[in-house]
């Protein structure tokens, strides 16, 4: 029952939040320009977009963040990139690890008030599927060691752990761990962009070694799980 409750409250906001933007053209305006700007993929265009607020770039950055993470497709990375050259790298990466920290919370939830079938036709099932992959293969750990890996959707592992039985605050806790090293070395990177091509190279070199990096302790995980594994199978 308090599930049912739970998904018609998520249904009447989004009717709410539809409804004023189709309402309030300073709101359609912002919405559009922002989902616009974060699809050009354009470092540069995301720090002017962020920077024309203002006094209120701090709000607009945290708010561009959860509306990043709810629409899946459109890259988060960009805004943490954007807020290290705004507010220098420890300042930018604070605001990105607590908007995305949001923003993940608020996956969450929607999965859990709507259910599989709603969130597959939101989120995509082919995204899914392949998060569930990790979830079967690495049970309680799977949180962290996905927040780990720079190539796994940090919205569908959101989504799809509102789908199991896992605790938030044990969600909510492994996602905080887990993407910290992530948003430390993109904010830091991020604080270099303002330097032109030479420095958007070494971002693009930084991630590539995050992503290595990932790849490696997921390879040292794996074994380790394998050798555990075989020592409980001999032992038994």
């Amino acid at each position: 029952m308090k599930r049912k409750y739970w998904k018609w409250y998520v249904i009447g906001a989004a009717a709410v939040l539809v409804a004023v933007y189709f309402a309030v053209p300073t709101v359609r305006t912002y919405v559009d320009h922002a989902a616009a700007v974060l699809g050009s993929a354009d470092v540069g265009a995301v720090v002017d977009f962020i920077r024309s607020y203002g006094a209120y770039a701090a709000v607009i950055s945290f708010l561009l963040m959860v509306f990043s993470s709810v629409i899946a497709p459109l890259p988060a990375f960009l805004i943490t990139f954007a807020n290290a050259a705004i507010f220098g790298w420890w300042q930018g990466a604070i605001l990105s690890w607590s908007s995305a920290m949001a923003g993940a919370a608020l996956c969450f939830f929607i999965a859990r008030a709507l259910g599989r079938d709603a969130v597959e036709k939101y989120a995509g099932k082919g995204a899914l599927a392949s998060v569930e992959g990790y979830f079967q293969k690495y049970g309680r750990n799977t949180i962290l060691v996905c927040r780990l890996l720079p190539f796994v959707s940090f919205d569908a592992v959101s989504y799809f752990a509102g789908l199991t039985s896992i605790g938030f605050w044990s969600f909510f806790l492994a996602t905080g761990v887990g993407q910290l090293p992530a948003t430390i070395v993109y904010s830091y990177v991020g604080g270099m962009l303002t330097g032109g091509v030479k420095y958007f190279v070494t971002a693009l070199l930084c991630i590539f070694a995050l992503s290595i990096l990932g790849v490696i302790a997921k390879g040292l995980y794996n074994d380790r799980q394998a050798k555990k594994a075989a020592g409980e199978k001999k032992n038994g």
